[in-house]
């Protein structure tokens, strides 16, 4: 797939991805690719596509922590990876990564989302 240019004026998007182990994550910033489960493709490509840029918010399911943050770099293509071994995930698309670090949900916790009844980020 191939990227569009940044677009302009539009809003910044922000999406916390939860993984089920750490070894996806260390996948992920090896290759610069991620797959989500298809009923999330949906939401990521629409915000790719209609948005300047979109911000995934890495975490490992009962972690306490983030495990870091990167940059949407294509829309969610068809092909699959064997990369996590499981059927359950969708096509593969390109991340940038920009932060590779645990960070402690505590450090976060002065942000609230307000479209999740303004609960704590993590």
């Amino acid at each position: 797939c191939k990227s569009p240019s940044p677009r302009q004026n539009m809003p910044v998007r922000y999406f916390i991805m939860k993984s089920s182990n750490l070894q996806n994550i260390d996948i992920s910033q090896q290759k610069g690719i991620w797959s989500t489960t298809p009923s999330n493709e949906r939401k990521l490509n629409g915000a790719f596509w209609e948005s300047s840029v979109v911000y995934l918010i890495f975490s490992v399911q009962g972690s306490g922590c983030f495990q870091g943050f990167a940059r949407m770099g294509s829309a969610i293509g068809c092909e699959k990876s064997q990369d996590w071994g499981s059927s359950g995930f969708g096509g593969v698309f390109k991340v940038d990564w920009i932060r590779k670090e645990s960070i402690p949900f505590q450090f976060a916790h002065h942000l609230l989302n307000p479209w999740n009844d303004s609960k704590k980020v993590q």
